[in-house]
């Protein structure tokens, strides 16, 4: 695994133990779920349920690959090498990048603004500065939009173990001050 993919990786688990707990667990990811939904104020009903159920089936996935002791709680160590495997995880990342890429472009024209996706990026929990630098990477247009597909190739590419070098680095360089 790459240096850059373990630093997206450890990033990621500290953003869904949204409680704090040291661990990962279902109440982690109902809150999560609910700062997304809410932050999604443009966007319809069926695309606030389809990052419901994406959410849903991230967790799911996780706890029956991973909770083989039945705790109910995944731990850093048991989520780095799963995360990062595409044969076991790819189908959960690809349908979660699709419903989160989709909660930003409530008008359906396939291309996301910038004011839609901050909001997005911070529910889940990435720093401002990092969020800005992101979108600034996926290379958007003259009036600041990205296309929905770049931003949903950029969040399975964030998951990819032999990824450097991509856009969703930036969400994990160093914060700003």
């Amino acid at each position: 695994m790459r240096d850059e993919a373990a630093k997206r990786v450890e990033l990621v688990f500290s953003l869904f133990d949204a409680n704090g707990s040291g661990v990962i667990d279902s109440d982690d990811f109902d809150l999560m779920t609910d700062r997304v939904v809410e932050a999604a104020t443009a966007s319809d009903d069926s695309a606030k349920a389809a990052i419901q159920a994406a959410f849903r089936r991230y967790w799911t996935t996780l706890a029956a690959e991973l909770d083989a002791n039945g705790d109910g709680v995944i731990t850093v160590d048991e989520f780095r090498p799963f995360v990062l495997d595409p044969e076991r995880f790819g189908p959960t990342i690809a349908e979660f990048a699709r419903a989160l890429s989709a909660l930003g472009d409530p008008d359906g024209d396939g291309l996301v603004e910038r004011p839609l996706f901050v909001p997005l990026m911070k529910a889940i929990g990435f720093e401002e500065a990092n969020i800005h630098s992101l979108f600034d990477a996926f290379g958007p247009d003259a009036a600041d939009r990205i296309p929905v597909a770049t931003w949903a190739a950029g969040i399975e590419d964030y998951y990819a173990p032999d990824m450097a070098g991509i856009p969703g680095d930036h969400l994990v360089s160093a914060r700003a001050v």
